[in-house]
């Protein structure tokens, strides 16, 4: 399944919890990989975006989404923040 909605480039990059638990790289190409703690790739796989709203499905075929609001995403009760690249 490939969606191709909204700018797929304009959040790129690193998303961090305040606490640095949690950690999603979106990908440019539409492709996640999300950190927990010290586990590394412990979700992949591929997000799309409906305007500020982003879906995520992994390889597992899991789904989830979240909202972007003042350059803070809302996901599944968690609060990320883009980091500098």
């Amino acid at each position: 399944m490939s969606k191709a909605f909204g700018n797929q480039d304009k959040y790129v990059g690193l998303w961090v919890t305040a606490d640095g638990v949690i950690r999603h790289q979106l990908l440019p190409g539409g492709r996640y990989d999300e950190a927990r703690g010290k586990r590394e790739s412990a979700y992949l796989g591929r997000y799309w975006l409906e305007g500020d709203h982003i879906e995520y499905v992994d390889d597992t075929g899991f789904t989830a989404d979240g909202d972007f609001r003042d350059d803070v995403l809302y996901h599944a009760g968690m609060v990320l923040y883009r980091q500098p690249t």
